[in-house]
């Protein structure tokens, strides 16, 4: 799914403890059911009021729940770009692609990943590139805004693995974005993706300390994701000591076939804390982001989240040749996806997300 991001499963394992699985039998393949999905590629006219920001919303953290303007609990169901600095994600974040995913996916959330240090991440390239990155994100966020979509704008440090290793740079970013999209409802913002290499809670804390200071001076209201220590896996370790304010989140990332019950402890530890948790990453290959499925796995824990209202993203809207990709490498489409253009990853999703 990632250049390099190999690199995340073996050393998770190392890290964090033997986190990989083995597929029970009969998990690698996709429900025959998938198959059924049927996708026209067209899209509707609906009125903002019956969209879901229409209906629900500047959204809030109460207690350990997301909820809308008049306080009931919500769950988002969100799509991630691949990294828009690549041409495997770039192109797919355009406003048809965000409108297929609204009427034919069910899908309410779209998640902009922007690398930080990776190829021709924010940090690392030219001023003209940067400008592109920020025009993108942009798309993104008038689009989410005309079609009743909630936005996360996403800054996506992988192989920096230190958010403070580019804090200052974090800071300057979110003043901007926090300046420019102060007035709307519908922008959340994920400050630092999969903390990695070691990097303890208590430094991603402090990071986060910083950053979230300089967007509450703009946005007091804008609902934050924070990063946890192991590429957002360790949610128990910040639910020992979380942040204090108000409208944080704390990120927790999964891919079925690599993480299972260890990690599923994880997180219903956090629960049993009464951490407000968002999982903003996950898919049901293994950790490389390719792989074998492991649909088994992923039913457990999609069930999981749902139980809880829990809002997910799923990576990632991006036709590269891997198993995460929710499109076929022979896609060349940006928009009107038909079920042919699914992959298997890309059908199994869509049928869970339309699901009722």
């Amino acid at each position: 799914m990632r250049k390099k991001k190999w690199l995340r499963g073996v050393m998770a394992m190392a890290v964090a403890g033997s986190l990989l699985i083995s597929a029970a039998p009969g998990s690698l393949q996709a429900p025959k059911a998938s198959a059924a999905v049927k996708l026209t590629g067209k899209t509707k006219k609906v009125a903002y009021r019956n969209t879901f920001v229409g209906k629900h919303g500047r959204l809030r953290v109460k207690g350990a729940k997301l909820v809308d303007k008049k306080g009931k609990a919500v769950q988002l169901r969100g799509i991630s770009s691949h990294g828009i600095n690549w041409d495997v994600g770039e192109p797919f974040v355009n406003e048809k692609a965000l409108r297929n995913l609204r009427d034919e996916w069910g899908v309410n959330c779209f998640r902009v990943a922007m690398y930080t240090e990776d190829y021709n991440g924010y940090c690392v390239t030219d001023t003209a590139s940067r400008k592109k990155l920020l025009a993108k994100i942009d798309t993104a966020v008038k689009a989410g805004r005309k079609l009743g979509m909630y936005v996360i704008i996403d800054w996506h440090i992988l192989s920096d693995g230190n958010p403070k290793k580019n804090q200052s740079k974090a800071k300057a970013f979110f003043k901007k974005m926090s300046n420019k999209y102060r007035k709307e409802k519908h922008v959340f913002y994920e400050i630092c993706n999969e903390p990695n290499g070691g990097v303890q809670w208590k430094t991603i804390k402090s990071y986060a300390k910083s950053v979230i200071k300089v967007i509450r001076k703009a946005d007091k209201n804008a609902v934050v994701i924070v990063g946890t220590p192991t590429w957002s896996q360790d949610v128990d370790m910040a639910a020992k000591s979380p942040l204090k304010g108000k409208n944080i989140m704390y990120a927790f990332h999964f891919y079925a076939a690599t993480h299972g019950d260890d990690l599923r402890a994880k997180v219903n530890a956090a629960l049993r804390s009464k951490l407000p948790l968002f999982c903003s990453e996950f898919s049901a290959c293994d950790a490389s982001g390719n792989g074998n499925y492991d649909f088994s796995s992923a039913n457990k824990w999609i069930s999981l989240m749902n139980r809880n209202k829990i809002s997910y993203c799923c990576w990632s809207l991006s036709n590269k040749p891997e198993s995460a990709s929710l499109l076929k490498s022979s896609c060349k489409k940006t928009s009107g996806f038909k079920t042919s253009d699914l992959s298997k990853m890309g059908r199994y999703i869509v049928k869970k997300y339309r699901k009722k």
